[in-house]
């Protein structure tokens, strides 16, 4: 089984649909959680190096992802998506975009 973050900054759109797209998938165990503070879901250190790979919607999202959790990120694979916030939750153009970019990296 596999551990894989969303993050985004929020948790409000973006990385909220990707964990709902890809909940089902087999081999996976996925979550997502915020970069910023009063995110729905705030990212934490346990959660960080709970996962076994990190997709980030923007390269502000890398960026800050290693200011904040930069001790619990080695060993860590980490994939910007540059994924604008230009979508609503389970926007169907959304959904198709991170199929797209998500499904050939993941490790199942």
């Amino acid at each position: 089984m596999a551990n894989v973050l969303f993050l985004c900054s929020q948790n409000r759109l973006r990385s909220p649909t990707a964990e709902q797209v890809f909940a089902g998938y087999d081999g996976l165990d996925v979550a997502s959680a915020g970069l910023n503070r009063g995110a729905d879901n705030p990212a934490t250190p346990e959660l960080i190096e709970w996962a076994d790979l990190i997709f980030v919607m923007e390269r502000s999202h890398r960026n800050k992802l290693s200011t904040i959790f930069r001790k619990f990120l080695k060993g860590k694979r980490v994939v910007c998506l540059d994924i604008p916030d230009d979508y609503e939750f389970m926007d169907p153009v959304l959904v198709q975009i991170l199929v797209a970019k998500v499904t050939p990296l993941l490790p199942i």
